[in-house]
C-alpha cells in the first residue's frame, strides 16, 4: 500500500493538534460558562440585549400603568416629599376608577413632620403649649394614620426594603401579607439580615407588601430583577410580583421544579425564576412604551376613567432628583415604577424569559461536538478556508437557534460558550497552521541554505582543483571576512552598510572570491617560482573570469541574490587603496567594501600559509608586514579592524588548518631560506607574491 504524501500527512498531523487543542478549548470554555466567568456572561448578555431589542414589540402594555410622581407633578404640587395627605388623596383618586392592584412603589420609613398631631407634640415638647386644633376630623390629625387608612380601604400593596449586610431590631416581624409552598427547598434564596420599613401607622395598616429591591449585572445594567426572598424563616415577594397576584385575586403562590428549572405558579400564570428566586425581564420596548400617567393629572382629576380601570396600578416617581431611575438594555434612564410595570405585564402575558437550567451542560457539550467537528475537517484534509466558512455557519446556526429559542419559547440560551469555541478553535487552527509552516518554512529555507552553502562550496572547490595547496582556506577567509566585518560594525565604522543580512552574505560569498583561477593555465597558477610579466597579466584576468562566471550565473536568479556580492568580491579583492591593484585600478572608496574586507582576508591568509611558490611566514611577522602596508594596499579602517581582533583570527587559523599542517607559520627567527625579511623593499615584494593567492 503506498504511503500519504507528505503534505497529507502534514495536514491530517494539523488536524489531530486542532482536534486535541479544541476538545481542551471547549471544556475550559464550557466549565467557565457553568461558572458564570465574566467573558462568558458578557458575551451572553450581549446575546440577550441584542435579541432584546431586535424583537421588542413597541405596542404599549395593556395592563400595567405607572401614576408618576414626575419632575412635572413636583413643580406643580409642591417639592418632595409631599405630605401624606396629598399621597392618601392620590390614592383615593386611583381607587376611585377601580383598578385590578394598586402598588405604591414609594418607602416611607420616617414620619410626616407636618401632620397636625406631630406639630401639637412639637409646641408641647418645644415650648410647654397646648395647641387645640377644633374643626378637624381625627382622621386628618395623623398624616401618616390617614394615608395608612386610605392604603388599607383600597388595598394598596406597600413597599419595603431588605438589608443585606446589617441587621435591623423591628418591633412585629415583617408579613408580606402572601405566602408560598411547594418546591420552597429547590431554591437557595438570598438571605436578608434587616428590613427598612414604612412607618408604623403605614405599615401596620398594609395587608400585603413587596420588596423593592433592585439587582443590576456586573456591566451595570438591570436585567433580573428579584421576586422572593427569605428574612427570618419567611418568604418575602417582590412589589411586582406581590401586586400581580393581589391583582389575580390569589394569596398564595407555588414553586414548582421542572426539567427547565423552578417556577412560580400563580394561578394559570407560570413565573420561570433561576435558584436565587430571580426573574429575567422581557423588556418590549422603550420606557415610553409602558404608559404612565403624571401624578398632578390624577390628582386635578383630568384623566379618563377608563385610564386605570382593571389595570395594575403603580404609584412611582421618575424625578431626577429622587434617583430611582436604573440603566437598561432599552434606555439608561429606566425608572424603578416602570421596572415593576415590566415585569407585572411580562408575568400576566406569561412572557417572563427562562434561561433553562441544562443551559449550561448543553452549551458544554455542544462546544465539545463542534471542536470534533472543526478538528475533523482539518484531519480529512479539508482547508483551512473551508473550516472558516464552516465556523461562521456554525456562529450563524447558533444565533438563529438562539433567536428561535428566545421568540417562540421564551428561553435564553447560552450560545456564548459553543460561539467561543468555535471562534477559538479556528483562531487556533490558524495559529497551528502559521506555526507549522512557519516551522516548514524555517526547515526549508535552512535547506535552502546548506544547498546555497554547498554549492558555493562546490563552485569554489573547482578552483581549488586547480590549486591544492590552498586547502581550507576559503573556510579561513570565509570567517576572516565575517569577524573583520562584525568589528567594523560593532565599532560603528561602515555601520549602515553592514548588517546582519549583509555580513551573512559577505560570508556566503567569500569563497567564491577565486573562482576565476579555473581560467588561468596549470603551468602560471601551479608555477612555484615568480611569475614572468606575460604570466602576470594573464594571472591577473582571474578576477575579472571570476565575475563573468558568477554573473553570468546570477542571471538566471530573479531579484537581488548573494551572487551579485560574490561577483563584487571576486572583481576587486586584488584592487588597492592606493589605485595600483587590479583588474579595474580602482582607489580608495570606489572599492567596493567588500572588496577591501576580502583584500586584508585573503593576504593575510596567504601570508601565514604555504603555497606552491612560498613557504608559511610566522602570524607575528605576517601582521607586520600588512601593517608597513596600511593606506597603501588596504583600507586602513579595515586594516584597523582586522588588527583589533588579532585573538580571533588566530583562533581561525587554528581551527581551520590544512590537512598537511601547513598554516603552522614559522617561529621568530624569520623565512625559510632568507626568502624574505621585514624591510620596505622586501614587504613589497612578498605582497606583490600574494596577490597570487
Amino acid at each position: 500500500m503506498p504511503l500519504p504524501p507528505p503534505a497529507d500527512i502534514a495536514l491530517r498531523r494539523q488536524g489531530l493538534c486542532v482536534l486535541v487543542a479544541g476538545v481542551l478549548v471547549a471544556v475550559a470554555v464550557g466549565i467557565g460558562g457553568l461558572l458564570r466567568v465574566a467573558p462568558v456572561e458578557r458575551l451572553d448578555n450581549a446575546v440577550l440585549d441584542g435579541l432584546m431589542r431586535a424583537t421588542a414589540s413597541g405596542v404599549p402594555a395593556p395592563d400595567a400603568v405607572v401614576v408618576d410622581i414626575d419632575d412635572v407633578s413636583l413643580s406643580a404640587v409642591g417639592q418632595w416629599p409631599w405630605p401624606r395627605y396629598r399621597l392618601a388623596a392620590l390614592v383615593e383618586r386611583i381607587a376611585a376608577d377601580r383598578p385590578a392592584a394598586i402598588a405604591l412603589d414609594i418607602l416611607l420609613p420616617e414620619a410626616d413632620r407636618v401632620s397636625l398631631a406631630d406639630i401639637q407634640k412639637t409646641f408641647q415638647r418645644d415650648f410647654g403649649i397646648d395647641v387645640a386644633i377644633t374643626g378637624v376630623p381625627d382622621g386628618l390629625l395623623d398624616n401618616d394614620g390617614y394615608l395608612g387608612h386610605a392604603m388599607a380601604e383600597a388595598g394598596v400593596v406597600g413597599a419595603r426594603y431588605f438589608y443585606f449586610d446589617h441587621v435591623t431590631g423591628e418591633r412585629a416581624p415583617a408579613r408580606p401579607g402572601v405566602g408560598f409552598d411547594g418546591a420552597l427547598d429547590a431554591l437557595t434564596l438570598d438571605r436578608a439580615h434587616g428590613v427598612l420599613d414604612n412607618v408604623a401607622p403605614i405599615a401596620s395598616q398594609t395587608r400585603a407588601s413587596g420588596f423593592v429591591n433592585m439587582g443590576v449585572d456586573d456591566d451595570g445594567l438591570m436585567r433580573r430583577l428579584p421576586l422572593l426572598v427569605e428574612y427570618r424563616g419567611v418568604v418575602h415577594p417582590s412589589l411586582a410580583l406581590a401586586t400581580t397576584m393581589q391583582a389575580l385575586g390569589a394569596s398564595s403562590g407555588r414553586v414548582v421544579d421542572g426539567r427547565d428549572g423552578p417556577s412560580i405558579v400563580i394561578g394559570s400564570h407560570v413565573v420561570p425564576i433561576d435558584r436565587r428566586g430571580r426573574a429575567l425581564l422581557r423588556f418590549e420596548g422603550v420606557p415610553a412604551r409602558y404608559p404612565g400617567i403624571a401624578a398632578v393629572e390624577v390628582l386635578a382629576g383630568r384623566t379618563a376613567p377608563q385610564a386605570l380601570r382593571d389595570k395594575v396600578v403603580i404609584i412611582g416617581s421618575s424625578a431626577v432628583g429622587l434617583a430611582d431611575r436604573h440603566r437598561t438594555t432599552m434606555s439608561p434612564a429606566f425608572s424603578g415604577a416602570k421596572a415593576q410595570a415590566v415585569l407585572v405585564q411580562n408575568i400576566l402575558d406569561d412572557r417572563t424569559l427562562r434561561a433553562p437550567a441544562w443551559g449550561g451542560i448543553a452549551a458544554l457539550l455542544v462546544g465539545l461536538l463542534i471542536a470534533a467537528a472543526q478538528g475533523g475537517l482539518l484531519l480529512a484534509g479539508r482547508s483551512l478556508s473551508t473550516l472558516g466558512i464552516a465556523t461562521l455557519g456554525i456562529v450563524l446556526a447558533l444565533g438563529a437557534l438562539a433567536l428561535a429559542g428566545f421568540v417562540y419559547a421564551g428561553w435564553v440560551l447560552p450560545v456564548a460558550v459553543p460561539a467561543l469555541v468555535a471562534t477559538t478553535v479556528l483562531a487556533v487552527a490558524f495559529a497551528i497552521r502559521y506555526a507549522m509552516q512557519h516551522r516548514h518554512a524555517r526547515r526549508w529555507r535552512k535547506q535552502l541554505e546548506n544547498a546555497r552553502q554547498v554549492t558555493i562550496e562546490s563552485m569554489s572547490a573547482v578552483a581549488e582543483t586547480r590549486d591544492p595547496e590552498t586547502g581550507a582556506h576559503i573556510k579561513r577567509t570565509q570567517h576572516y571576512v565575517r569577524a573583520i566585518a562584525t568589528r567594523l560594525r560593532d565599532t560603528g565604522r561602515y555601520a549602515d552598510i553592514l548588517t546582519d543580512e549583509h555580513i551573512h552574505l559577505l560570508f556566503l560569498s567569500a569563497p567564491l572570491h577565486d573562482i576565476g583561477k579555473v581560467g588561468v593555465p596549470d603551468h602560471i597558477l601551479l608555477k612555484p617560482g615568480s611569475l614572468t610579466e606575460d604570466e602576470w597579466v594573464i594571472m591577473r584576468r582571474h578576477a575579472e573570469f571570476g565575475r563573468r562566471i558568477i554573473l553570468s550565473t546570477s542571471q538566471h536568479i530573479e531579484g537581488d541574490n548573494f551572487l551579485s556580492v560574490a561577483a563584487e568580491i571576486a572583481a576587486t579583492h586584488h584592487e588597492k587603496w592606493d589605485g595600483s591593484g587590479y583588474p579595474a585600478g580602482l582607489a580608495r572608496d570606489a572599492i567596493p567594501l567588500s572588496g577591501r574586507i576580502m583584500a586584508v582576508a585573503d593576504v593575510y591568509d596567504a601570508l601565514v600559509n604555504r603555497r606552491c611558490y612560498k613557504q608559511p611566514f610566522p602570524h607575528a611577522q605576517a601582521m607586520t608586514m600588512m601593517r608597513q602596508l596600511r593606506g597603501t594596499a588596504f583600507d586602513p579602517v579595515v586594516l584597523d579592524a582586522f588588527f583589533e581582533i588579532e585573538d580571533e583570527v588566530t583562533r581561525i587559523a587554528a581551527d581551520f588548518r590544512d590537512e598537511d599542517d601547513g598554516a603552522r607559520g614559522l617561529d621568530s627567527q624569520g623565512a625559510p631560506d632568507g626568502s624574505c625579511v621585514v624591510d620596505g623593499a622586501a614587504v613589497s615584494q612578498v605582497e606583490v607574491d600574494c596577490q597570487r593567492g
